[in-house]
């Protein structure tokens, strides 16, 4: 029965009123409220709030969610246009209600519709009411303060949130809306003063915020016992306020700055008006000009004045806009070039009465616009007459324009090369170079750039050239396009080639010519010693079989003589040892055949001597090279040997991927590196007091071992030994080792 009753004082309240659950759907509403917005009960019921008033603001939900934890929320109003284009305000109250067990159910809502007598109303005031506002309180005599959870929403506090007198100060920007806060409580409280004002607040969180307080007092036998009212957030609109002054502001200044005039002509009385800005424009004073058009018309220069009557009878019968450019002249004689704009305003019956407008000068701009088109006359004329090739390149690298330097140096019609991009003609091993000093214009890192770089002609030939480029932006300083330079510099880098080949050519041969030297003085004197020792053991040998021996080590002496006068036949007949004078050799029968040479050297010495070598592998060496380098490893380090031990010689061998290492291993003096590192192998630098040391034989073994593309290196500790390893280009791999 109690429900029946409920549901019929809600349908058939006078108000527009309605139950909605605690998802905001409507469980019931009056009839008011459907006759008021043209809505049917099963176009309501079990629908969201939002789903059937869709033009109310979105935060009424936050409100509704305040209500639903215990407080009554009031808006007092939201203006919108209805489907009819009406200017309506939308005011509601929201209150919670409980089922019979004290649980929230929902909320109560009331809803109220006023037309406004006004349809056209700034953007402002429109938005003037649209967020929620809070109530506070203050008991005089106790000094409590009490918030609604819409109050504690606006500053950001927890709904606990218990404010005191001093707390609620604190909130309000130090100063003067400090000053202004406690000023008008004051005035409440002493003489019961209503106020409405706005003030700058800072919230729990350190938000800054624009808040509308309003406040009352309650006077009870002349006394104020309460001080109540409304508080709320206005801070959008304040900064919309601000920023319309501010655009009010600039516009003022630009107006007068600009010099812009503002007119008003009348049609039927043939009457104008000007503002101050107009007279200085036209360069007259007021009280000389007779506000009629044919005043107007007589500053208007002669050849002007036909166009700008025909542009304002166009506009006035309603065929175009009002926009149209003229001269006009000056009591001086002087021209001035003015820009108009204006507008037709119409009566009731749509006649034309009156036209209002703008007047500008933009002479400057004129004959800046005049210099300009001179200046691109005269840079058409320097690019395409130019004799060195100039284009116009765009952003992503497409040729936009071309001169015809261009053209001829790369073979190429204009035609062709506007169809494609500058990375099409680039040698690819400066595209990557070229590609990130462009970038770095894109990226504003520089302006522009310059480099040597390659192209390729249309025939396929490589051209040489300076680029030099320039990055060219537009009126916001944004990158419009490139312009670039390209000097063919084709004939001096060929000079400079030939030159640093004939250079290369010299140095080969003086290289040549010294390792020639040192071949003939070093290997053949090795060979001479040995035959001449064999000679000496032969004369002092009594026993034949011994004797045979050292024939044979004479015949094999005077074998590996005769070779070397060949390997030297060959160096002449290379005459630049480069890889032309490479061949393949076997390295262990190289290092036989110097040890067969050595061989008198060996056995005067007692030289142990150990060879681990691959068998078969082949090497790309200058056979004489090679035997000069060897020599001179195996006759230092006999030569280097210490007094303290029979030498010891060993020779092994290191294979990784192409290369093959040779490694020359003795247990002689060693060297100190330490203090000779850096100059081993340095011209005349000797580091021991050998009566036979010159200083050259490290310095020429270097030079022999890189003009066969090798590298070598030295290891040593003095009084232990010395270790060099030779590295070469391997010409053939096998893997079989065997001991020699």
């Amino acid at each position: 029965m109690k429900t029946e009753i409920i549901k019929s004082l809600i349908e058939f309240s006078p108000n527009a009123t309605a139950i909605l659950d605690n998802d905001l759907r409507f469980i019931r509403c009056s009839k008011v409220l459907r006759n008021e917005y043209g809505l049917e009960e099963n176009d309501i019921i079990g629908k969201n709030f939002l789903e059937v008033f869709p033009f109310v603001p979105k935060n009424i939900l936050d409100t509704f969610e305040l209500s639903l934890q215990g407080d009554i929320s009031t808006n007092l109003g939201h203006e919108y246009l209805n489907s009819k284009d009406q200017l309506k305000k939308l005011l509601w109250k929201s209150n919670p209600w409980k089922d019979h067990q004290g649980n929230n159910g929902g909320l109560i809502i009331n809803v109220e519709e006023i037309a406004l007598a006004s349809p056209r109303k700034v953007k402002l005031e429109n938005n003037l009411d649209t967020t929620p506002i809070g109530g506070w309180e203050i008991q005089i005599d106790s000094n409590d303060i009490y918030w609604t959870a819409i109050t504690k929403a606006i500053m950001e506090v927890p709904l606990d949130f218990e404010p005191t007198l001093e707390s609620t100060l604190l909130f309000y920007k130090e100063g003067l809306n400090r000053d202004r806060i406690t000023s008008v409580i004051m005035n409440t409280l002493t003489e019961g003063i209503s106020w409405s004002e706005d003030f700058l607040i800072t919230t729990a969180k350190g938000k800054e915020k624009w808040v509308r307080k309003k406040g009352s007092g309650e006077i009870i036998n002349g006394k104020c016992i309460r001080i109540f009212g409304t508080i709320q957030d206005i801070t959008q609109r304040k900064k919309e306020e601000l920023r319309y002054q501010e655009t009010i502001q600039r516009l003022e200044i630009a107006m007068d700055a600009a010099e812009i005039g503002i007119w008003d002509y009348d049609i039927e009385t043939d009457t104008a008006v000007w503002d101050s800005n107009m007279y200085q424009l036209f360069g007259i004073k007021e009280e000389d000009f007779a506000s009629t058009y044919e005043a107007y018309e007589n500053i208007i220069h002669p050849d002007d004045r036909g166009h700008v009557d025909q542009r304002l009878a166009k506009a006035i019968s309603g065929e175009r806009s009002y926009d149209t450019e003229f001269r006009i002249l000056w009591p001086n004689g002087s021209i001035r070039y003015i820009r108009a704009i204006g507008k037709v305003l119409k009566n009731e019956d749509g006649k034309p009465v009156r036209v209002v407008g703008t007047n500008w000068d933009y002479t400057e701009l004129r004959h800046t616009e005049l210099k300009l088109t001179s200046s691109e006359e005269s840079f058409q004329g320097a690019f395409e007459n130019s004799a060195m090739g100039i284009a116009i390149v765009a952003v992503d690298g497409k040729w936009i324009d071309v001169n015809n330097s261009i053209c001829k140096g790369f073979g190429y019609s204009k035609e062709e090369f506007l169809q494609m991009t500058f990375q099409d003609i680039t040698h690819p091993q400066d595209l990557e170079k070229d590609l990130h000093l462009l970038n770095e214009v894109v990226q504003k890192k520089r302006d522009g750039y310059q480099m040597e770089k390659r192209y390729f002609h249309k025939n396929g030939s490589i051209i040489y050239a300076v680029l030099t480029v320039s990055a060219i932006k537009n009126i916001n300083g944004e990158l419009s396009h490139f312009i670039s330079q390209i000097m063919d510099i084709t004939s001096r880098i060929e000079a400079e080639n030939e030159t640093k080949l004939l250079f290369d050519i010299t140095k080969n041969q003086n290289d040549s010519l010294l390792n020639f030297a040192h071949i003939v003085s070093h290997n053949l004197r090795s060979h001479a010693s040995n035959i001449s020792m064999l000679i000496d053991f032969l004369k002092q040998e009594e026993n034949e079989q011994e004797k045979n021996e050292i024939v044979k080590l004479l015949e094999n002496s005077a074998g590996s003589l005769n070779e070397t006068i060949l390997h030297l036949s060959d160096v002449v007949k290379t005459k630049t040892q480069g890889t032309n004078g490479l061949k393949d050799i076997n390295i262990l029968d190289r290092i036989k055949n110097v040890k067969k040479t050595l061989s008198a050297l060996i056995l005067e010495n007692q030289v142990d001597c150990s060879i681990d070598v691959p068998s078969n592998i082949m090497v790309r060496a200058i056979p004489a090279y090679l035997d000069s380098v060897l020599l001179n490893l195996f006759t230092n380090a006999i030569r280097y040997s210490s007094p303290d031990r029979l030498p010891k010689i060993t020779i092994s061998a290191d294979m990784k991927g192409s290369n093959y290492t040779l490694i020359f291993q003795d247990n002689g003096i060693g060297i100190d590196l330490k203090k000779h590192g850096k100059k081993i192998f340095g011209m005349y630098k000797t580091f021991h007091k050998h009566k036979d040391a010159k200083g050259i034989g490290l310095f020429i073994t270097k030079n022999q071992v890189e003009a066969m593309n090798g590298k070598i290196s030295v290891e040593s500790q003095v009084g232990k030994g010395t270790t060099f390893k030779v590295t070469l280009m391997i010409a053939q791999k096998k893997k079989k080792l065997i001991k020699a």
